[in-house]
């Protein structure tokens, strides 16, 4: 028993499991007479005070998980991306461009559809970029529920897609979400930074390093007033891939996954998926926020990726995937629709000064996800008894 039990906690379905678990308790307590209690816990004040180096910043519980613990987060996203460049799947030019095009119009579309609902509310117009990310243990959750309706070959694309998606949300992230630059500490993350590039320099395998390092890197861009998530994707260029028979990122990747898929992520979606429905009413789903966003995940991202796929596949600028056909392909772009945690953190940054519409933030995520999470089994329910029929 204790071999298939090891080897579900392994994989990208137990995560998505995890994190319906932590979303569907977020809306028991939500709608339950602790609600306040489960608003007010997250907005607990725990100040960062390391007043011996003159560094002090005021962080409720709420922020330490968005700034200390979504770093860590993107600190596996960044390790997982420059595995598969270096030595996987995005090792090869050809192989790379196809998610690298495919995620441009992934991001471009749904951003287009959410401007059109709410370019009349230039008050929402800061939550561009929610609908434009991929929730990436959600949508291999689901491909991993229809086992061999997807190629090895399209699941590998789609979290390379999910990754690049991710990786431009954190740009976004930067550039629109920093705020008050102080010009000193950025200089201190840039000295954080060369020494980084020295231990890679002297081939150091001495992981504990790193993280030290990475961590005054975390402090200096947090008080730099950039969004302190950019720390993890930063920490991770450096982290060398392979020195004489080790390889300090793949130990690294290796001990942080289960404590970022399996508390970190559902922390997270616990945090931020309570939506309290005691006002909800039906008009709600017809704001521009929630359209905005909703149809820019559901619509958005199979529109995004299905066209930008087509135009580098009929140019020849890449193939489809090994072993998989058009209808398979599109029913993946659907899945790349789950913005779930991504967005919510996303939607957390935009609005976090405006619970009303971070509420609406919530809604909008969490339809367009599921219009996509279903609109896709759908199909690959079909897939899956198409390719049964045709083998009995």
């Amino acid at each position: 028993m204790l071999k298939p039990l090891k080897t579900f906690f392994k994989s990208e379905l137990a995560i998505g499991v995890s994190l319906i678990v932590a979303t569907l308790l977020a809306m028991l307590v939500a709608n339950s007479s602790g609600y306040e209690t489960y608003r007010n816990f997250f907005l607990i004040e725990i100040p960062l005070d390391l007043g011996f180096i003159g560094i002090k910043k005021d962080l409720t519980i709420n922020g330490w998980i968005n700034d200390f613990l979504m770093a860590i987060f993107f600190l596996l996203v960044g390790l997982e991306l420059k595995r598969e460049i270096l030595v996987g799947e995005l090792s090869t030019k050809r192989k790379f461009v196809l998610p690298l095009i495919a995620a441009i119009g992934g991001v471009v579309f749904p951003i287009i559809i959410f401007i059109l609902f709410n370019f009349n509310h230039p008050e929402n117009l800061r939550g561009f970029p929610i609908p434009a990310a991929t929730d990436i243990a959600f949508a291999y959750g689901i491909i991993s529920l229809f086992g061999k309706s997807f190629s090895n070959s399209l699941k590998v694309f789609l979290v390379a897609l999910a990754i690049i998606d991710d990786l431009i949300a954190i740009l976004i992230i930067t550039f629109f979400y920093s705020h008050d630059l102080n010009l000193s500490y950025i200089a201190l993350a840039i000295v954080a930074l060369f020494g980084l590039g020295l231990l890679n320099f002297f081939k150091s395998y001495k992981i504990h390093l790193y993280l030290l390092l990475g961590l005054f890197l975390w402090l200096m861009i947090l008080k730099s007033g950039i969004h302190p998530t950019l720390t993890g994707v930063l920490l991770a260029l450096f982290i060398p891939l392979q020195i004489n028979n080790i390889s300090p990122l793949s130990r690294l990747a290796h001990k942080i996954s289960p404590t970022v898929n399996f508390l970190i992520l559902p922390i997270f979606a616990f945090a931020n998926a309570g939506i309290n429905l005691k006002n909800f009413s039906l008009t709600s789903l017809f704001e521009p926020l929630v359209l905005g966003i909703s149809l820019g995940l559901f619509f958005g991202k199979q529109i995004g990726i299905t066209l930008f796929s087509l135009f580098a596949v009929k140019f020849n600028f890449a193939n489809l995937p090994r072993g998989t056909n058009w209808l398979e392909f599109y029913a993946g772009s659907i899945v790349a629709g789950v913005g779930f945690t991504m967005s919510l953190f996303i939607g957390s940054l935009a609005f976090n000064d405006n619970l009303c519409s971070f509420y609406q933030v919530k809604i909008g995520v969490i339809i367009g996800s599921l219009l996509s999470a279903i609109f896709a089994s759908i199909i690959c329910l079909s897939l899956k008894k198409r390719k049964k029929y045709f083998t009995t």
